[in-house]
């Protein structure tokens, strides 16, 4: 029998083996969450994705205290812009986009102020930080060999934004194989239309993408030790 722990969620319970889960934070940069930042320059309020501060500093502290490792990404691109594709360079305002000035340094740019992880939930020395180009996690980083070195076949995703980057890494991570739980209040969108159907079409049909829960219910299950549970869970 092997030690499993459930989280209660939708569409059932998320069950994962202690040792094989990660929190994935997606995101949380200065570029998209500060007032004056890139977000912000592009009309959006920035104070909808701010309410993710709060809840996911908790669950961080929880998933640290737990053993649980972290891995943070940031997108972002090479001073030169040699890996940002031409579409993505001519999208946004066009007065501030990737590579210009804006208030927090070049916008998106590697090693700028802005490109950095808001200070809330600033990585230790010892937890992974994954630079990607794209939306989705897995694409041209080393996302995977970060997850297979660490025996990881669970994931809790957190981060923004619910219908683009996290979503994106999510649809890669269930094509990879990962069972992944997208925590609700740990994700966030500019747009509360698109939060409410990205976290519903994760859920649906019966899980088509992962699981869903509040960060309550995850908290509770990190602190909570793991049972003996006979079924077993698919392996990556």
């Amino acid at each position: 029998m092997t030690a499993t722990q459930s989280i209660p969620a939708r569409p059932g319970p998320f069950r994962y083996e202690p040792g094989t889960l990660a929190l994935l934070i997606i995101d949380m940069q200065r570029d998209f969450l500060l007032p004056g930042g890139f977000g912000e320059s592009l009309g959006n309020d920035v104070g909808l994705l701010r309410t993710v501060i709060e809840p996911l500093r908790a669950l961080l502290a929880a998933a640290r205290a737990a053993g649980v490792p972290v891995l943070h990404t940031r997108e972002g691109h090479r001073p030169d812009l040699s890996d940002c594709p031409p579409s993505k360079l001519v999208r946004g305002n066009p007065s501030q986009r990737i590579g210009d000035p804006g208030r927090f340094g070049r916008i998106l740019i590697r090693g700028e102020y802005g490109h950095d992880i808001v200070d809330e939930l600033a990585p230790l020395p010892d937890e992974v930080v994954i630079d990607k180009p794209g939306k989705g996690a897995f694409y041209a980083t080393g996302l995977a060999d970060e997850l297979q070195r660490g025996g990881i076949r669970s994931l809790l995703v957190t981060g923004v934004t619910t219908e683009v980057c996290v979503h994106t890494t999510v649809r890669e991570a269930n094509d990879r194989g990962y069972e992944c739980l997208v925590v609700s209040d740990c994700v966030g969108s500019y747009f509360p239309e698109f939060q409410r159907v990205g976290l519903e079409m994760i859920a649906a049909q019966g899980g088509i993408f992962g699981w869903v829960a509040d960060s309550a219910a995850v908290v509770a299950a990190l602190t909570t030790p793991a049972q003996l549970d006979p079924s077993p869970i698919r392996p990556v």
